[in-house]
């Protein structure tokens, strides 16, 4: 009587491999959509709060502070002056809140282990969900410019150049929030970051004022803020300020941006706090 094979282990049983596209566009599409349409279904509540907001910093530091003060550029209203650091500011804090509690809700509810069984690559995920927080991130910058509109003149000499770094920023920014949602094991955590780390950052990164307006020691500590050269970048797009370093903005958004990316991949290669 011969006896019956071993069964493998599952771990050694070959299965087949799945037939996944290269690049799956509807997977992408179907994740982008479902994000959005959960952005338009609050659209009023997810405008509300910066325009209002934006509303007050106009009011409170354009009007009445800045109206009693020099001009910090000489023929440029501290209002109109205040425009691309505040669209700035909105931008750094949604994007990293779109992109980390749209991921993180899906850790929460355990619907991410369904994700990530399904025939899509990481990189699909990644597009899909950083991709919708920066595409609000552009929405609500947009709606801020058009809010300034209402309080200060407003000139922007390179529009272009305004649109295409308000993206650039807005997806590195949502790709930095990602990160942060795949981290956070709880709902304080998502906080954690942004209020410890970027928010110090984006108030001394020059928003209100300009760098060499600090005293000369704190200069060169400014400099190495990467803020500080992204709202300078923003800022050269508006006003074409000869003191704002367009190439040198560009070079750090492009490298933050690369960073971020490295690190992302490492996650899902590993599945650091993804898979258990």
């Amino acid at each position: 009587m011969t006896e019956a094979p071993a069964t493998a282990p599952l771990a050694e049983v070959d299965r087949p491999a799945r037939n996944v596209p290269a690049f799956n566009g509807h997977s992408v599409w179907a994740m982008y959509r479902f994000q959005m349409v959960r952005f338009f279904r609050t659209i009023g509540e997810s405008l509300a709060t910066p325009v209002i907001t934006t509303a007050l910093y106009f009011v409170v530091f354009g009007s009445a502070i800045g109206s009693r003060m020099a001009p910090i550029v000489p023929g440029l209203e501290y209002g109109s002056f205040l425009v691309p650091g505040l669209i700035m500011l909105s931008i750094f804090t949604n994007s990293i809140f779109n992109a980390s509690f749209g991921i993180y809700f899906p850790k929460f509810t355990g619907t991410i282990y369904e994700l990530l069984s399904a025939p899509v690559s990481y990189l699909e995920i990644v597009i899909a969900f950083v991709g919708a927080a920066a595409t609000k991130s552009v929405i609500l910058g947009l709606v801020i410019l058009a809010t300034a509109y209402l309080f200060v003149p407003v000139t922007i000499l390179h529009p272009v150049e305004m649109v295409i770094f308000l993206i650039l920023v807005s997806f590195a920014f949502s790709l930095f929030g990602f990160i942060i949602g795949i981290w956070a094991q709880s709902f304080e955590q998502l906080n954690f970051i942004p209020m410890l780390i970027v928010t110090p950052l984006t108030f001394l990164g020059g928003a209100f004022y300009t760098i060499d307006m600090l005293p000369e020691a704190w200069q060169g500590i400014a400099q190495l803020n990467p803020v500080v050269h992204l709202i300078s970048g923003y800022r050269w797009a508006f006003f074409g300020l000869e003191g704002d370093n367009v190439v040198l903005s560009l070079g750090v958004t492009a490298a933050f941006t690369l960073v971020l990316l490295g690190i992302v991949s490492w996650m899902f290669k590993t599945g650091y706090r993804l898979k258990n």
